[in-house]
C-alpha cells in the first residue's frame, strides 16, 4: 500500500518516523510524499506544550478530510500526543483508526494489518520504558549529507514544567558500539554530518556504564573515515565536565558548537523549575567553554513567564542575556501542562505579560546576533551547501556554528556550479541579524 507519514515536533520524533518508514519499506509498502494518494496516513504527533498539541490536533483533522474525500483508507495517530491523550482522542475523534505511543510505534505493521482486517479502533500505548530495538533500520528523510542520530531515549531530570518523562519514560542510553555502527552505515550512504540528539545528551551512558560517556562516544565517532562534522544538541549544563569539553576541543570532527538549554538565570526560578544548576554554575560553564574553545558558538533556550516570575527576576534574566551574549538563543513562554508539578503552582503569569517578556529578550538577542555577525565580515568560513536559489547564482548553506533547520544561513554568491552537500570556503561580505552573505 501507499503510505504517507506526517511528522510534527522535534528531531527525536523525526527519527521515530524514519523507523516507521523503514518498517513499511521492509514490509513491501511504498512511502509517498503526497498525502492525497496515500492509502494509509500516519500522523506522528507532539504533545510537549499547548501550541504543539494544537498543531497536532489541527493536522489530524486536516488529514482526516483525505479519508473522506481521497484515497486514504485508514489514519493512524502516533507519538507523544497519542501517548498522553489516547483515551480522549479516541472518544473525540472516532474517525482515527489506531493510536500508537512513543515506543509502541514499532508495532505499526501489525497494527496496519489488524485495522485493515477489522473495523475496530486499535490503541497501543503505555510501554514507555521499553528497550530500544537496535534491529530496526530507518529510512533517513533528511537531506543526504546529514542525519540525526538518537543516542538515548527518555529522561530522568523531572523538571517541574516538563511532561516528557511521563511520555517517553526513564533515560535509556544506546550502547556505544550500536551508535558507531549506525553512523558508519550512514556515512557509507553519503552522510557527512551527524547531529547527536536525546532528551539530555550530556547524561549519555550513565545508566549503562555508571559514568557519563558522551566524550568517549565522540572519541569513537571521530575515528570514522568520511564523517566530517559531529554536532551535539540538548546537553544539560549541570553535568558537562572537563572530559567532554576537552574532547570537543581536540576532536577535529566535533563542530565548535554546543546547545545548552539553561531555561533561566534567577536561582529561585531555577529551583522552582527543579533545574539541577545555579546561575553561578552556568556562568562558570560558559566562561570555561569560551576559554577552552575560543571560537565556540553556544546556543541556549529560555522559559519566560514561569509561575511566580517577578519583574525583578525577569529583569535579571534579561540582563544575564545581555551580559553572556549567547550566539544563538530561543525563548519559550511557559506552557501550563497538566500532570506536571508546575501545573499546581500559584501565581500564574498572564499570557500578554509572557509574550511581552519573550519579545523583549528576542529583540535584545537580535542586537547581539547582529553584533556577532558583523564581526564575521571579511573572515572565511567553511560552508555546507544546502540549496540553490532559482534563476540566481546564489546558494544557501550554513557554517559549523549553525545547526540544521534552527539556526542562521549563509547566502553564497558564486559563478561555480555547486552541489547540495558540497563543503566550500566562503568569505563573508555582509551580515544580517541572523544570516550572513558571502562569496566562494
Amino acid at each position: 500500500m501507499k503510505i504517507y507519514i506526517e511528522t510534527l515536533g522535534c528531531s527525536k520524533n523525526l527519527v521515530d518516523s524514519e523507523i516507521m518508514s523503514g518498517l513499511f519499506t521492509f514490509n513491501s509498502h511504498e512511502i509517498v510524499t503526497d498525502p492525497t494518494i496515500a492509502e494509509i496516513i500516519v500522523v506522528n504527533t507532539c504533545g510537549f506544550i499547548n501550541d504543539a498539541k494544537e498543531e497536532s490536533v489541527n493536522e489530524i483533522f486536516n488529514l482526516l478530510t483525505l479519508k473522506e474525500e481521497g484515497a486514504c483508507k485508514k489514519l493512524i495517530v502516533s507519538g507523544c500526543l497519542s501517548e498522553r491523550y489516547s483515551a480522549e482522542l479516541k472518544e473525540e475523534i472516532p474517525e482515527v483508526d489506531a493510536f500508537l505511543g512513543t515506543t509502541t510505534f514499532q508495532q505499526i505493521i501489525d497494527v496496519v494489518d489488524k485495522i485493515m482486517e477489522e473495523d475496530e479502533v486499535v490503541v497501543k500505548v503505555g510501554n514507555i520504558d521499553d528497550k530500544i530495538d537496535e534491529s530496526l533500520k530507518r529510512n533517513v528523510s533528511t537531506p543526504s549529507y546529514f542525519a540525526y542520530v538518537k543516542i538515548a531515549e527518555g529522561c530522568n531530570n523531572k523538571c517541574s514544567y516538563c511532561i516528557i518523562p511521563k511520555l517517553r519514560g526513564r533515560f535509556r542510553s544506546r550502547k556505544i558500539e550500536d551508535i558507531v555502527n549506525e553512523v558508519k552505515g550512514l556515512v557509507n550512504g553519503g552522510v557527512k554530518e551527524v547531529v547527536l540528539i536525546a532528551q539530555d545528551t550530556a547524561r549519555y551512558g550513565i545508566d549503562l556504564y555508571n559514568e557519563y560517556k558522551l566524550a568517549d562516544l565522540l572519541h569513537e565517532l571521530g575515528k570514522i573515515e568520511g564523517l566530517k562534522w559531529i554536532r551535539i544538541q540538548y546537553a544539560y549544563p549541570d553535568v558537562i565536565d572537563k572530559k567532554l569539553i576537552n574532547e570537543m576541543k581536540v576532536n577535529q570532527k566535533v563542530v565548535k558548537y554546543l546547545d545548552i538549554p539553561i531555561q533561566h538565570a534567577n536561582n529561585e526560578m531555577l529551583k522552582s523549575m527543579n533545574r539541577k544548576v545555579t546561575k553561578e554554575k552556568i556562568v562558570n560553564l560558559v566562561n570555561n567553554l569560551r576559554k577552552e574553545i575560543s571560537d565556540i558558538a553556544i546556543r541556549t533556550t529560555l522559559i519566560v513567564g514561569f509561575p511566580g516570575e517577578t519583574n525583578e527576576q525577569f529583569k535579571e534574566l534579561y540582563n544575564f542575556v545581555g551580559e553572556m551574549k549567547f550566539d544563538r538563543l530561543g525563548v519559550f513562554t511557559y506552557s501550563d501542562e497538566e500532570d506536571t508539578v508546575a501545573f499546581y503552582y500559584d501565581n500564574k503569569i498572564d499570557e500578554e505579560i509572557k509574550e511581552e517578556r519573550k519579545k523583549e529578550i528576542m529583540l535584545l538577542q537580535q542586537t547581539i546576533s547582529q553584533e556577532k555577525n558583523n564581526y564575521k565580515i571579511d573572515k572565511i568560513y567553511e560552508v555546507v551547501i544546502e540549496e540553490k536559489l532559482e534563476n540566481e547564482n546564489i546558494y544557501i548553506g550554513r557554517t559549523q556554528y549553525d545547526s540544521p533547520e534552527i539556526d542562521g544561513a549563509v547566502y553564497v554568491h558564486t559563478d561555480q556550479i555547486l552541489d547540495v552537500g558540497d563543503f566550500v570556503n566562503v568569505k563573508i561580505t555582509d551580515a544580517l541579524e541572523y544570516d550572513l552573505i558571502g562569496e566562494v
